[in-house]
């Protein structure tokens, strides 16, 4: 059990028939009345972020947060699949679960899937990806840098915004935390 006067930034605990992570705190020490703990929590499965006050004795149960390397094999159609490559065990997890992070997955990369006590809440890609651009339109010349942006459709599906001189063929970096172009490779 852990109180909220011990929260800190990224604890986790079960609170209202959830699993929420600690976003921001701050202890208040009222000049009447109790302390208490001023919370921005994030719910781990729905990405929803409260603002909520708690008393500073009240209790919660703790939860061990665990993630686990494993390689992203392929995709069935209904299921995607896993391998652990310590022991070569392989899991396969529904769309559902894994979410948004499908469209950053490429065959062979490595993911890490991310658990709440024994419960997998989620899949994350890794912070960078190399993807191959499908379609887009074509460059012209005389497009800079500067010029602005157009939609570019990547090899796993993912729309992202590239810079006017991108053609199709081409393989770019792509930061999966906000789906934002880095560089040609």
């Amino acid at each position: 059990m852990i109180t909220a006067g011990d929260f800190r930034k990224g604890v986790t605990v079960e609170w209202d028939n959830g699993v929420w992570v600690i976003v921001e705190f701050q202890h208040v020490k009222p000049g009447k009345g109790g302390a208490f703990v001023r919370t921005k929590i994030r719910d781990i499965r729905t990405g929803r972020v409260n603002d909520l006050t708690f008393r500073s004795g009240e209790k919660f149960e703790e939860i061990r947060m665990e993630t686990k390397e494993m390689q992203y094999l392929y995709n069935d159609g209904d299921d995607f699949h896993f391998m652990d490559n310590s022991d070569f065990t392989q899991i396969s997890l529904t769309a559902d679960v894994v979410g948004e992070t499908s469209k950053w997955l490429k065959e062979n990369d490595t993911v890490m899937l991310q658990y709440a006590g024994d419960e997998l809440i989620g899949v994350e890609p890794p912070m960078f990806v190399e993807l191959e651009v499908l379609s887009t339109e074509p460059g012209f010349k005389g497009d800079t840098v500067q010029g602005g942006t157009k939609p570019a459709t990547m090899e796993t599906g993912a729309v992202v915004q590239v810079p006017m001189f991108v053609n199709n063929g081409e393989t770019l970096k792509i930061d999966t935390r906000d789906g934002r172009y880095i560089t040609r490779v």
